[in-house]
């Protein structure tokens, strides 16, 4: 049956920064009560009509025709939208889009929470074909289909970033925290988004931002409604997920790769996330073509 017929609408009841995954869906646009954060790489397409955001305490408009970008961790709020619009939504795993290494001049805007939007309208068509697409692809939960859908995606954002000027080049720290539209939230989420594969502390994190750790933890919990060291953890178990799914490493090597420090704070997080251990969360989401893993 055609997805198309059932679309989804924001749920304001939806537990605080959950995560949606790899999805693709058409959205019906609803007046949001409260806004929405959770850690993916949002892309909307509209066949028709208007939605209005604020994104990050900026109003931003998307209209029809004009791919739109954004990373969701920055708090968006549909306040408006016009013309019955027809939208699509797509989400991509954060850690899963970073290891595309997309040209930094995107990748950089994004991590500032700006909207990046195609400026021309003559992809449209093309656009409107793949969302279609993807949208048929996921709901099969077939991983071969998933992966081409990845691969799709990451192919679309390269063509959006020739479409986006390259602006003056600043050192990586001056980018991070240049942005005046940025909280002192919103730049820790930046930092621990960039950096969450290395050793990371709460002082590190505060000092960055200069505050008091427990005001950077107490800020930062309002804001997002997770912990500095919980959202750490939520990248890896993140970053976790893909390699068990795409690699044949073994478990151990996983929890090392994704920056845990032991097995058993791997083994321990990953359950708590995601219900299951590593090994069954492999069985269950191998992707096709990658051949058995090997055991630790």
């Amino acid at each position: 049956m055609d997805a198309r017929s059932f679309p989804v609408s924001f749920d304001p009841a939806r537990r605080d920064f959950e995560p949606y995954g790899l999805t693709c869906v058409h959205w019906k646009p609803s007046r949001m009560l409260r806004p929405d954060h959770h850690n993916e790489v949002e892309l909307n397409f509209l066949e028709s009509g208007t939605v209005t955001y604020l994104l990050g305490g900026r109003k931003v408009v998307l209209t029809a025709g004009h791919l739109g970008v954004f990373w969701a961790a920055i708090p968006h709020q549909i306040i408006d939208y016009g013309d019955e619009p027809s939208y699509c939504v797509a989400t991509i795993p954060l850690p899963w889009f970073l290891q595309w290494r997309l040209p930094e001049h995107l990748v950089g805007q994004l991590m500032r929470g700006q909207l990046i939007v195609e400026p021309s309208g003559r992809r449209a068509g093309f656009d409107a074909l793949l969302f279609s697409r993807w949208e048929s692809d996921l709901a099969q939960d077939r991983p071969g289909l998933e992966a081409a859908v990845l691969l799709e995606m990451q192919a679309r954002l390269l063509r959006l970033a020739g479409s986006v000027p390259v602006r003056r080049t600043v050192s990586s720290r001056q980018k991070l925290f240049a942005a005046k539209g940025l909280s002192k939230v919103e730049q820790m989420a930046c930092f621990i988004a960039q950096h969450y594969l290395q050793k990371l502390s709460v002082q590190r994190i505060a000092d960055l931002v200069e505050l008091h750790p427990n005001y950077a933890m107490n800020l930062f919990h309002k804001a997002f409604g997770a912990t500095l060291v919980d959202y750490i953890t939520q990248h890896r178990v993140s970053h976790a997920q893909r390699l068990l799914a795409t690699s044949n490493a073994k478990v151990a090597d996983v929890a090392a790769e994704s920056g845990f420090s032991s097995i058993s704070r791997f083994n321990s997080a990953f359950k708590a996330s995601c219900g299951c251990s590593p090994r069954e969360y492999r069985s269950s989401h191998r992707v096709e073509g990658k051949g058995q893993a090997t055991q630790p």
